[in-house]
């Protein structure tokens, strides 16, 4: 699909850098993969590298996290190399819809909503949405406390979507969940509602000692590698996340960014 990567190129233009990853000379799934973008032997996978542990940049540029592991390891084993565009999440789903990535990682939730114009893989983690506050802040114990709240989120998250049913509330979208965090610790906002893991990740990051997660989870998620409609790696994709979870691989990455043992996660994320 040269021709259509050509025509669409502005997509990945959007990357602020590009990070070549290591390759296996031989493929170890059982089904043949290639990228459909460009280099043929190279998938292109898009991802906004502010979602720490699972993308983000370290103060040397360098990009790591568990989903950063995961989808390089899952190349090498089909004997890919790896090409890392950066795009900011609310633009991830349309590189997919435009066929100008072959996949997207970034603690990606499967939905049925985004499965009606993108394809995801099986899930891998499972995760769940939170609500943070203030330390010292006890009047917010529930969702149904944020009624008449300013509460913050990310754009195009399922965070966004919950918060937007919550009757009465000022819904204020930042372009970064660290945006969003550090207003919550300064008082401009009530709340933020976003992934658990994430949003731990980012308050260990950026050493937030003034904001708390409630204990309760919202809704129960599954992450997914997010996929072009129809993609034709899909199969082997599962194939090797599947080959994966059964030899360990996925437990060791769990265990390498978050120290503790994963939870089981279903066939199907929704």
């Amino acid at each position: 699909m040269g021709h259509r990567y050509q025509r669409r190129s502005w997509l990945v233009a959007l990357a602020a850098g590009l990070l070549a990853a290591c390759s296996a000379p031989q493929a170890l799934a059982p089904t043949e993969a290639r990228s459909y973008v460009g280099d043929p032997n190279t998938l292109v996978v898009t991802t906004e590298p502010a979602f720490p542990p699972f993308v983000y940049l370290t103060a040397t540029d360098e990009l790591v996290g568990f989903d950063v592991d995961l989808i390089t390891e899952v190349a090498r084993r089909l004997g890919l190399k790896v090409y890392f565009a950066y795009i900011p999440f609310d633009g991830l789903m349309a590189t997919l819809e435009a066929e100008t990535a072959d996949a997207a990682v970034d603690a990606i939730t499967i939905t049925a909503r985004r499965d009606e114009t993108i394809d995801f893989s099986r899930p891998y983690f499972r995760s769940g949405l939170a609500i943070a506050v203030r330390r010292n802040d006890t009047s917010i114990t529930s969702l149904q406390n944020l009624s008449g709240k300013k509460i913050a989120v990310k754009l195009g998250t399922t965070g966004a979507d919950l918060a937007a049913q919550v009757p009465n509330t000022q819904l204020v979208t930042f372009d970064s969940a660290e945006k969003a965090l550090i207003d919550l610790e300064k008082g401009n906002v009530d709340a933020v509602i976003k992934d658990k893991p994430t949003t731990l990740g980012m308050i260990e990051l950026i050493k937030l000692q003034n904001v708390r997660l409630l204990d309760e989870l919202l809704t129960e998620e599954y992450y997914g590698i997010a996929l072009p409609p129809g993609s034709p790696n899909k199969a082997a994709i599962n194939a090797t996340l599947d080959a994966m979870m059964a030899d360990g691989t996925i437990a060791k990455l769990h265990r390498k960014w978050f120290g503790f043992e994963p939870e089981a996660v279903p066939d199907q994320g929704y």
